[in-house]
């Protein structure tokens, strides 16, 4: 059985409770608020029978530590994270034209929940992360995706660079993006299986990585900025899929 975590934040864990209140355990507010969002989450929780309990905000800020709470948390078992093998379980299914997100060794919690945000509201199959060298499902990912962790499908694998090459062999076509790729991102069919590669902040795509790829592509810049911030260019890259396929 996964762990329990907390998700704190108002609209997050609004996602959380539409989405997955059957793995809500408990619904913790802060003691003597009642304004409309707060009587709204309660309302959930209530119809969905989660306990709700009222805690002071010291013993909020207490369970909280580093997330932003905004006076609720939501005590949750965490959507279990797939392996390898899970992750091809997933993909078997080709009814569809499939759309994955890998992201390679992201450290930043925010970057790695607002990536699981983005994948989620492009309809995104699965998201692959890498075991080693890269941030985990933290609750500071789980506030900042805004209820994705508990939509998308997540896989941890142990070895990036192989599983890319599996992915390729099982006819998905693998794309990384990179600042000095020669193709734009707008030039490259994305109507079949395709699967898109994020590198890490600063470090972008890792040498291995790139070599697993079909091929490279950049994201256009007009202005004098040289670079775009890893969960921005995930979503740019989506949406360009999605609107290809519309």
């Amino acid at each position: 059985m996964s762990d329990t975590t907390q998700v704190g934040g108002m609209h997050a864990v609004k996602a959380l409770l539409k989405a997955n209140a059957a793995d809500t355990k408990s619904l913790l507010i802060q003691k003597g608020r009642r304004d409309t969002r707060m009587r709204a989450l309660v309302s959930l929780a209530q119809k969905a029978g989660i306990p709700v309990r009222e805690l002071s905000r010291l013993e909020l800020d207490a369970l909280a530590g580093e997330i932003e709470h905004q006076g609720v948390l939501a005590e949750v078992v965490g959507q279990p994270i797939g392996n390898e093998k899970a992750l091809f379980e997933c993909v078997s299914d080709k009814a569809k034209p499939l759309l994955l997100l890998v992201l390679d060794g992201l450290q930043d919690p925010h970057n790695l929940g607002a990536c699981i945000r983005s994948a989620d509201a492009a309809g995104v199959d699965a998201v692959v992360i890498p075991m080693d060298n890269s941030v985990g499902i933290t609750p500071v990912v789980r506030k900042v995706a805004s209820g994705g962790v508990e939509t998308v499908a997540i896989f941890q694998v142990t070895n990036l660079q192989r599983t890319l090459k599996k992915l390729k062999a099982d006819g998905i076509w693998v794309y990384g993006a990179a600042g000095e790729a020669s193709e734009s991102l707008y030039d490259i069919d994305f109507k079949g299986h395709t699967a898109l590669v994020m590198g890490s902040e600063g470090g972008g795509l890792r040498r291995l990585t790139r070599e697993a790829c079909d091929g490279l592509f950049n994201i256009p810049m007009h202005g004098s900025v040289g670079s775009l911030n890893v969960s921005v260019a995930a979503g740019i890259s989506l949406f360009e899929v999605c609107r290809q396929r519309r």
